[in-house]
């Protein structure tokens, strides 16, 4: 199983960003896809989780302004950022439970850079 991430880039504040996180492999099924973030010298942190049911929830610092939401047909989980702020700015990790010819697992995609500058 793998996840690939893309969509991060450069973008002035106040613009937008679609985040892409597609599962790949031997999927039976997937339950939370989330979003995580680390910026410099911090931790990383969930920005958005959504659950198998569709139910979602949020970082208070991005409620209003981010979007989560999945394709279970494409095993695909987005990100649509808007308003985007300085401090947005961090690698962002998509992140999955899932279930596989490999048995249950937590996968990680490769992160993805996203920039908004000032």
């Amino acid at each position: 199983v793998q996840l690939q991430a893309s969509g991060g880039g450069l973008v002035l504040a106040g613009g937008s960003l679609r985040l892409s996180c597609a599962a790949s492999g031997r999927i039976f099924g997937i339950n939370d896809m989330g979003w995580y973030r680390q910026a410099p010298g911090k931790q990383r942190e969930l920005v958005a989780l959504i659950i198998g049911g569709g139910g979602t929830n949020y970082v208070d610092s991005v409620k209003g302004r981010f979007t989560i939401s999945r394709d279970n047909a494409k095993n695909t989980v987005y990100l649509q950022m808007n308003s985007l702020k300085p401090e947005d700015t961090a690698v962002y990790y998509c992140n999955a439970f899932i279930l596989s010819s490999s048995g249950r697992g937590n996968y990680w995609g490769q992160g993805t850079l996203v920039t908004v500058s000032s």
